[in-house]
Protein backbone atom coordinates (compact mmCIF):
# COMPACT_ATOMS: atom_id res chain seq x y z
CA UNK A 1 0.00 0.00 0.00
CA UNK A 2 1.32 3.42 -0.95
CA UNK A 3 2.22 5.99 1.69
CA UNK A 4 0.38 9.14 0.67
CA UNK A 5 2.05 12.52 0.93
CA UNK A 6 0.73 16.07 0.91
CA UNK A 7 3.08 18.99 0.26
CA UNK A 8 2.50 22.55 1.49
CA UNK A 9 4.90 24.98 -0.19
CA UNK A 10 6.15 24.76 -3.77
CA UNK A 11 9.04 27.21 -3.66
CA UNK A 12 12.70 26.35 -4.11
CA UNK A 13 12.80 23.45 -1.66
CA UNK A 14 9.26 22.27 -2.36
CA UNK A 15 9.99 22.16 -6.07
CA UNK A 16 13.13 20.16 -5.33
CA UNK A 17 11.08 17.63 -3.37
CA UNK A 18 8.59 17.25 -6.22
CA UNK A 19 11.47 16.63 -8.62
CA UNK A 20 13.02 13.99 -6.35
CA UNK A 21 9.68 12.22 -5.98
CA UNK A 22 9.10 12.21 -9.72
CA UNK A 23 12.64 11.17 -10.65
CA UNK A 24 13.18 8.47 -8.03
CA UNK A 25 9.76 7.05 -7.16
CA UNK A 26 10.56 3.71 -8.77
CA UNK A 27 14.05 3.65 -7.22
CA UNK A 28 12.54 4.05 -3.76
CA UNK A 29 10.18 1.19 -4.42
CA UNK A 30 12.83 -1.09 -5.92
CA UNK A 31 15.62 -0.45 -3.42
CA UNK A 32 13.74 0.16 -0.17
CA UNK A 33 10.26 -1.19 -0.76
CA UNK A 34 8.82 2.26 -0.05
CA UNK A 35 5.91 3.27 -2.28
CA UNK A 36 5.45 7.06 -2.03
CA UNK A 37 2.52 8.79 -3.71
CA UNK A 38 2.26 12.58 -3.85
CA UNK A 39 -1.49 13.13 -3.77
CA UNK A 40 -1.91 16.86 -3.04
CA UNK A 41 0.20 20.00 -3.43
CA UNK A 42 -0.64 23.39 -1.92
CA UNK A 43 0.79 26.89 -2.30
CA UNK A 44 -0.18 30.42 -3.26
CA UNK A 45 1.60 30.03 -6.61
CA UNK A 46 -0.28 27.67 -8.97
CA UNK A 47 2.24 28.36 -11.72
CA UNK A 48 4.94 26.71 -9.59
CA UNK A 49 2.91 23.52 -9.39
CA UNK A 50 2.31 23.65 -13.14
CA UNK A 51 6.04 24.10 -13.78
CA UNK A 52 6.72 20.85 -11.91
CA UNK A 53 3.92 18.95 -13.61
CA UNK A 54 1.57 18.63 -10.63
CA UNK A 55 -1.18 21.09 -11.59
CA UNK A 56 -3.72 18.26 -11.47
CA UNK A 57 -3.25 17.79 -7.71
CA UNK A 58 -2.86 21.48 -6.82
CA UNK A 59 -4.92 23.34 -4.23
CA UNK A 60 -4.67 26.80 -2.71
CA UNK A 61 -6.27 25.66 0.55
CA UNK A 62 -3.95 23.80 2.91
CA UNK A 63 -6.92 22.34 4.80
CA UNK A 64 -7.50 20.15 1.74
CA UNK A 65 -4.32 18.44 2.90
CA UNK A 66 -4.63 18.60 6.69
CA UNK A 67 -8.23 17.37 6.57
CA UNK A 68 -7.69 14.60 4.02
CA UNK A 69 -7.96 11.30 5.95
CA UNK A 70 -5.95 9.41 3.33
CA UNK A 71 -2.80 11.53 3.63
CA UNK A 72 -0.16 9.93 5.89
CA UNK A 73 2.65 12.52 5.77
CA UNK A 74 2.42 16.30 5.46
CA UNK A 75 5.52 18.17 4.29
CA UNK A 76 5.50 21.79 5.49
CA UNK A 77 7.82 24.07 3.49
CA UNK A 78 6.26 27.53 3.66
CA UNK A 79 8.40 28.76 6.54
CA UNK A 80 7.69 31.27 9.28
CA UNK A 81 5.75 30.80 12.48
CA UNK A 82 2.24 31.86 11.44
CA UNK A 83 0.35 29.78 8.88
CA UNK A 84 3.15 27.21 8.97
CA UNK A 85 2.47 26.49 12.63
CA UNK A 86 -1.22 26.01 11.91
CA UNK A 87 -0.40 23.58 9.11
CA UNK A 88 1.87 21.58 11.40
CA UNK A 89 -0.42 21.59 14.43
CA UNK A 90 -3.54 20.79 12.40
CA UNK A 91 -1.73 17.93 10.68
CA UNK A 92 -0.56 16.45 13.97
CA UNK A 93 -3.99 16.88 15.55
CA UNK A 94 -5.43 14.90 12.63
CA UNK A 95 -2.97 12.07 13.31
CA UNK A 96 -0.66 12.81 10.40
CA UNK A 97 3.12 12.63 10.45
CA UNK A 98 4.95 15.86 9.65
CA UNK A 99 8.23 16.61 7.90
CA UNK A 100 9.42 20.21 7.98
CA UNK A 101 12.45 22.36 7.17
CA UNK A 102 11.15 25.17 9.36
CA UNK A 103 13.96 26.21 11.72
CA UNK A 104 12.16 29.25 13.13
CA UNK A 105 9.11 27.18 14.03
CA UNK A 106 11.08 24.36 15.66
CA UNK A 107 13.30 26.84 17.54
CA UNK A 108 10.31 28.68 19.01
CA UNK A 109 7.54 26.08 19.29
CA UNK A 110 9.42 22.79 19.22
CA UNK A 111 8.23 21.65 22.65
CA UNK A 112 4.58 22.28 21.81
CA UNK A 113 4.88 20.54 18.44
CA UNK A 114 6.74 17.49 19.74
CA UNK A 115 4.37 17.13 22.70
CA UNK A 116 1.36 17.02 20.38
CA UNK A 117 3.12 14.51 18.13
CA UNK A 118 3.79 12.27 21.13
CA UNK A 119 0.17 12.57 22.27
CA UNK A 120 -1.07 11.54 18.82
CA UNK A 121 1.54 8.81 18.32
CA UNK A 122 2.99 10.33 15.14
CA UNK A 123 6.39 11.61 14.03
CA UNK A 124 7.86 15.04 13.42
CA UNK A 125 11.08 15.02 11.37
CA UNK A 126 13.09 18.18 10.76
CA UNK A 127 16.56 17.31 9.48
CA UNK A 128 16.46 20.09 6.86
CA UNK A 129 15.88 22.77 9.50
CA UNK A 130 19.63 22.88 10.24
CA UNK A 131 22.42 22.66 7.71
CA UNK A 132 20.30 21.97 4.65
CA UNK A 133 21.73 18.85 3.08
CA UNK A 134 24.22 18.21 5.90
CA UNK A 135 23.08 15.28 8.09
CA UNK A 136 23.37 16.54 11.67
CA UNK A 137 20.07 16.05 13.53
CA UNK A 138 19.98 12.36 12.61
CA UNK A 139 23.54 11.74 13.85
CA UNK A 140 22.86 13.63 17.09
CA UNK A 141 19.68 11.63 17.71
CA UNK A 142 21.08 8.26 16.67
CA UNK A 143 24.79 7.73 15.96
CA UNK A 144 26.13 9.97 18.75
CA UNK A 145 23.62 9.30 21.56
CA UNK A 146 26.15 7.22 23.54
CA UNK A 147 28.21 10.39 23.99
CA UNK A 148 27.94 13.26 26.41
CA UNK A 149 28.21 16.16 23.99
CA UNK A 150 30.28 19.02 25.37
CA UNK A 151 30.16 21.41 22.42
CA UNK A 152 28.43 22.09 19.14
CA UNK A 153 29.67 24.98 17.05
CA UNK A 154 29.49 25.78 13.41
CA UNK A 155 29.06 27.93 10.37
CA UNK A 156 25.37 27.42 9.71
CA UNK A 157 24.49 30.33 7.43
CA UNK A 158 25.74 30.21 3.85
CA UNK A 159 24.84 33.82 3.05
CA UNK A 160 27.07 35.38 5.68
CA UNK A 161 29.84 32.87 5.05
CA UNK A 162 29.82 33.79 1.37
CA UNK A 163 29.90 37.49 2.21
CA UNK A 164 32.77 37.16 4.70
CA UNK A 165 34.71 35.03 2.21
CA UNK A 166 34.38 37.70 -0.50
CA UNK A 167 35.24 40.49 1.94
CA UNK A 168 38.30 38.61 3.17
CA UNK A 169 39.66 37.28 -0.12
CA UNK A 170 38.76 40.16 -2.42
CA UNK A 171 38.52 43.17 -0.12
CA UNK A 172 34.85 43.78 -0.92
CA UNK A 173 32.94 46.08 1.38
CA UNK A 174 29.98 44.73 3.32
CA UNK A 175 27.55 46.45 0.92
CA UNK A 176 29.34 45.10 -2.17
CA UNK A 177 29.42 41.56 -0.81
CA UNK A 178 25.73 41.71 0.12
CA UNK A 179 24.75 43.03 -3.30
CA UNK A 180 26.66 40.21 -5.01
CA UNK A 181 25.11 37.58 -2.70
CA UNK A 182 21.66 38.91 -3.55
CA UNK A 183 22.43 38.97 -7.27
CA UNK A 184 23.50 35.31 -7.11
CA UNK A 185 20.45 34.27 -5.12
CA UNK A 186 22.38 33.50 -1.93
CA UNK A 187 20.73 36.35 0.00
CA UNK A 188 17.12 37.44 0.20
CA UNK A 189 15.95 40.93 -0.79
CA UNK A 190 15.56 41.48 2.97
CA UNK A 191 18.74 39.90 4.36
CA UNK A 192 18.00 40.67 8.02
CA UNK A 193 17.60 37.08 9.20
CA UNK A 194 20.97 36.15 7.72
CA UNK A 195 23.21 39.17 8.35
CA UNK A 196 21.87 39.82 11.87
CA UNK A 197 22.42 36.20 12.89
CA UNK A 198 18.75 35.29 13.44
CA UNK A 199 18.84 32.34 11.04
CA UNK A 200 21.91 30.93 12.79
CA UNK A 201 20.33 31.53 16.21
CA UNK A 202 17.32 29.38 15.35
CA UNK A 203 19.59 26.60 14.14
CA UNK A 204 21.86 26.55 17.17
CA UNK A 205 18.82 26.56 19.48
CA UNK A 206 17.64 23.36 17.79
CA UNK A 207 21.09 21.74 17.89
CA UNK A 208 21.68 22.68 21.54
CA UNK A 209 18.31 21.22 22.56
CA UNK A 210 19.16 17.90 20.94
CA UNK A 211 22.83 17.77 21.93
CA UNK A 212 22.28 18.62 25.60
CA UNK A 213 18.81 17.05 26.05
CA UNK A 214 17.51 20.33 27.46
CA UNK A 215 15.14 22.83 25.86
CA UNK A 216 16.82 25.87 24.29
CA UNK A 217 14.63 28.32 22.41
CA UNK A 218 15.61 31.06 20.02
CA UNK A 219 15.12 33.81 22.61
CA UNK A 220 17.81 32.15 24.76
CA UNK A 221 20.46 32.72 22.10
CA UNK A 222 22.66 35.82 22.29
CA UNK A 223 22.75 37.03 18.69
CA UNK A 224 25.08 39.43 16.91
CA UNK A 225 25.47 39.70 13.14
CA UNK A 226 28.13 40.87 10.70
CA UNK A 227 26.99 44.40 9.83
CA UNK A 228 29.92 46.01 11.71
CA UNK A 229 32.59 43.78 10.15
CA UNK A 230 34.82 45.43 7.52
CA UNK A 231 37.49 44.12 5.16
CA UNK A 232 40.14 45.68 7.42
CA UNK A 233 38.97 43.44 10.28
CA UNK A 234 39.35 40.36 8.12
CA UNK A 235 42.79 41.48 6.90
CA UNK A 236 44.02 42.23 10.43
CA UNK A 237 42.70 38.91 11.69
CA UNK A 238 44.58 37.12 8.95
CA UNK A 239 47.87 38.78 9.95
CA UNK A 240 47.25 37.51 13.48
CA UNK A 241 46.66 33.95 12.24
CA UNK A 242 42.86 33.94 12.31
CA UNK A 243 39.86 33.85 10.00
CA UNK A 244 36.64 35.67 10.89
CA UNK A 245 33.43 33.62 10.63
CA UNK A 246 29.89 34.04 11.89
CA UNK A 247 29.86 31.12 14.30
CA UNK A 248 27.00 29.59 16.25
CA UNK A 249 28.25 28.26 19.60
CA UNK A 250 26.65 25.90 22.12
CA UNK A 251 28.76 24.69 25.04
CA UNK A 252 28.00 22.63 28.13
CA UNK A 253 29.58 24.16 31.23
CA UNK A 254 29.49 23.45 34.97
CA UNK A 255 26.97 26.26 35.34
CA UNK A 256 24.69 25.54 32.39
CA UNK A 257 24.50 25.88 28.63
CA UNK A 258 26.25 28.75 26.85
CA UNK A 259 24.58 29.44 23.50
CA UNK A 260 25.39 32.35 21.22
CA UNK A 261 25.90 33.57 17.64
CA UNK A 262 28.48 36.22 16.76
CA UNK A 263 31.51 36.94 14.56
CA UNK A 264 34.41 34.83 15.80
CA UNK A 265 38.13 34.78 15.08
CA UNK A 266 39.11 31.14 14.48
CA UNK A 267 42.75 29.99 14.19
CA UNK A 268 43.66 29.41 10.56
CA UNK A 269 44.62 25.81 11.28
CA UNK A 270 41.17 24.97 12.67
CA UNK A 271 38.90 23.05 10.29
CA UNK A 272 36.13 25.68 10.48
CA UNK A 273 38.51 28.40 9.28
CA UNK A 274 38.78 26.60 5.95
CA UNK A 275 35.01 26.54 5.31
CA UNK A 276 34.39 29.22 2.68
CA UNK A 277 31.74 30.43 0.28
CA UNK A 278 28.20 29.12 0.75
CA UNK A 279 29.38 25.98 2.52
CA UNK A 280 28.37 25.17 6.08
CA UNK A 281 30.11 23.06 8.70
CA UNK A 282 29.06 21.86 12.14
CA UNK A 283 31.68 20.80 14.67
CA UNK A 284 30.63 18.41 17.46
CA UNK A 285 32.68 17.27 20.45
CA UNK A 286 31.66 14.17 22.40
CA UNK A 287 33.34 12.42 25.32
CA UNK A 288 33.64 9.10 23.46
CA UNK A 289 33.80 10.06 19.78
CA UNK A 290 36.07 13.07 20.27
CA UNK A 291 35.94 15.78 17.60
CA UNK A 292 33.78 15.37 14.50
CA UNK A 293 32.78 17.76 11.74
CA UNK A 294 29.86 17.66 9.31
CA UNK A 295 30.44 19.64 6.11
CA UNK A 296 28.48 20.45 2.98
CA UNK A 297 26.20 22.84 1.18
CA UNK A 298 23.73 24.28 3.63
CA UNK A 299 21.05 25.64 1.32
CA UNK A 300 19.51 25.46 -2.12
CA UNK A 301 16.89 23.29 -3.77
CA UNK A 302 19.01 20.16 -4.00
CA UNK A 303 20.64 19.95 -0.55
CA UNK A 304 17.56 21.01 1.44
CA UNK A 305 15.20 18.81 -0.59
CA UNK A 306 17.61 15.92 -0.08
CA UNK A 307 17.27 16.28 3.69
CA UNK A 308 13.48 16.67 3.53
CA UNK A 309 13.03 13.59 1.37
CA UNK A 310 15.40 11.58 3.56
CA UNK A 311 13.02 12.30 6.44
CA UNK A 312 9.98 11.46 4.32
CA UNK A 313 11.43 8.09 3.35
CA UNK A 314 12.36 7.23 6.93
CA UNK A 315 8.89 8.14 8.23
CA UNK A 316 7.29 6.24 5.33
CA UNK A 317 9.38 3.18 6.20
CA UNK A 318 8.05 3.31 9.76
CA UNK A 319 4.47 3.65 8.52
CA UNK A 320 4.78 0.70 6.15
CA UNK A 321 6.38 -1.50 8.82
CA UNK A 322 3.92 -0.45 11.53
CA UNK A 323 6.69 0.98 13.70
CA UNK A 324 5.78 3.63 16.24
CA UNK A 325 7.87 6.83 16.27
CA UNK A 326 11.41 5.90 17.28
CA UNK A 327 12.67 9.24 18.59
CA UNK A 328 10.47 12.05 19.79
CA UNK A 329 11.42 14.91 22.08
CA UNK A 330 14.70 14.19 23.90
CA UNK A 331 14.70 17.27 26.17
CA UNK A 332 14.44 15.34 29.43
CA UNK A 333 16.71 17.68 31.45
CA UNK A 334 16.25 21.28 32.51
CA UNK A 335 19.72 22.81 32.30
CA UNK A 336 19.88 26.60 32.74
CA UNK A 337 21.06 28.79 29.89
CA UNK A 338 23.82 30.98 31.27
CA UNK A 339 23.92 34.72 30.73
CA UNK A 340 26.19 36.15 28.08
CA UNK A 341 27.65 38.37 30.81
CA UNK A 342 29.30 35.27 32.26
CA UNK A 343 31.25 34.57 29.06
CA UNK A 344 35.02 34.69 29.37
CA UNK A 345 37.01 34.86 26.15
CA UNK A 346 39.49 37.00 24.26
CA UNK A 347 38.29 40.00 22.29
CA UNK A 348 39.32 41.93 19.19
CA UNK A 349 38.09 45.54 19.29
CA UNK A 350 38.62 48.12 16.54
CA UNK A 351 37.72 51.77 17.11
CA UNK A 352 37.95 54.54 14.52
CA UNK A 353 39.33 57.42 16.54
CA UNK A 354 40.73 60.92 16.11
CA UNK A 355 44.43 60.96 15.31
CA UNK A 356 45.70 63.03 18.20
CA UNK A 357 47.94 62.69 21.25
CA UNK A 358 46.45 61.13 24.35
CA UNK A 359 43.75 58.99 22.74
CA UNK A 360 45.61 55.71 23.19
CA UNK A 361 46.51 56.55 26.78
CA UNK A 362 42.90 57.41 27.62
CA UNK A 363 41.68 54.13 26.15
CA UNK A 364 44.38 52.13 27.93
CA UNK A 365 43.37 53.66 31.26
CA UNK A 366 39.80 52.48 30.73
CA UNK A 367 40.92 48.91 29.99
CA UNK A 368 42.98 48.99 33.21
CA UNK A 369 40.05 50.41 35.19
CA UNK A 370 37.98 47.29 34.43
CA UNK A 371 40.91 44.87 34.81
CA UNK A 372 40.91 43.92 31.13
CA UNK A 373 44.45 42.94 30.20
CA UNK A 374 45.66 43.75 26.69
CA UNK A 375 47.53 41.22 24.58
CA UNK A 376 48.31 43.63 21.76
CA UNK A 377 47.58 47.13 20.48
CA UNK A 378 47.85 48.27 16.88
CA UNK A 379 47.32 51.63 15.21
CA UNK A 380 46.44 51.55 11.53
CA UNK A 381 46.19 54.67 9.41
CA UNK A 382 43.21 55.47 7.21
CA UNK A 383 42.71 57.56 4.09
CA UNK A 384 41.42 60.35 6.31
CA UNK A 385 44.38 62.22 7.81
CA UNK A 386 42.57 62.99 11.05
CA UNK A 387 41.43 59.41 11.79
CA UNK A 388 43.13 56.14 12.67
CA UNK A 389 42.02 52.60 13.45
CA UNK A 390 42.92 51.68 17.01
CA UNK A 391 42.90 47.89 17.42
CA UNK A 392 42.99 46.12 20.78
CA UNK A 393 43.24 42.38 21.40
CA UNK A 394 42.60 41.38 24.99
CA UNK A 395 43.61 38.44 27.07
CA UNK A 396 40.69 36.41 28.44
CA UNK A 397 38.16 38.80 29.93
CA UNK A 398 34.54 38.87 31.12
CA UNK A 399 31.89 39.97 28.64
CA UNK A 400 30.41 42.49 31.07
CA UNK A 401 33.82 44.09 31.72
CA UNK A 402 34.50 44.46 28.00
CA UNK A 403 31.04 45.96 27.49
CA UNK A 404 31.81 48.59 30.15
CA UNK A 405 35.14 49.35 28.48
CA UNK A 406 33.40 49.91 25.15
CA UNK A 407 30.77 52.17 26.70
CA UNK A 408 33.37 54.36 28.42
CA UNK A 409 35.57 54.67 25.35
CA UNK A 410 32.54 55.68 23.29
CA UNK A 411 31.78 58.34 25.92
CA UNK A 412 35.24 59.94 25.71
CA UNK A 413 34.79 63.47 24.36
CA UNK A 414 36.00 64.12 20.80
CA UNK A 415 37.58 60.68 20.47
CA UNK A 416 35.58 58.00 18.64
CA UNK A 417 34.54 58.88 15.10
CA UNK A 418 32.97 55.77 13.70
CA UNK A 419 30.43 54.92 16.40
CA UNK A 420 30.25 51.44 17.88
CA UNK A 421 33.46 49.46 17.28
CA UNK A 422 34.01 46.22 15.41
CA UNK A 423 33.85 43.48 18.05
CA UNK A 424 35.04 39.94 17.32
CA UNK A 425 35.39 37.31 20.00
CA UNK A 426 38.48 35.13 19.68
CA UNK A 427 38.26 31.32 19.71
CA UNK A 428 41.60 29.67 20.51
Amino acid sequence: MAVKVGLVGTGTVGGGCIDILQNHKQDFLRHYGIDLELVRVCSREPEQAAAHGVADIFTEDFTDITNDPEIDIVIELIGGTGVAKQVVMDSLAAGKNVVTANKALMATSGEEILSLAEEKGVEVAFEASVGGGIPIIGPLKHSLISNEISAVMGIVNGTTNYMLTRMGEDGMSYDEALAEAQAKGFAEADPTADVDGLDAAAKIAILASIAFNSRVVMDDVYTEGIRRISPIDLALANTMGYAVKLVAHAHRTDHGIGVRVHPTMIPLDHQLAKVNGVFNAIYVVGDAVGETMFFGEGAGAGPAASAVMGDVLEVARHIQMGIKPIVGCTCTDNIPVISMDELQTKYYLRFLVEDRAGVLASCADIFAKYDVSLQSVQQRGTKARDAVNLVFVTHTAHEDSVAKVIDEILALPDTVIGGYPSVVRVQD
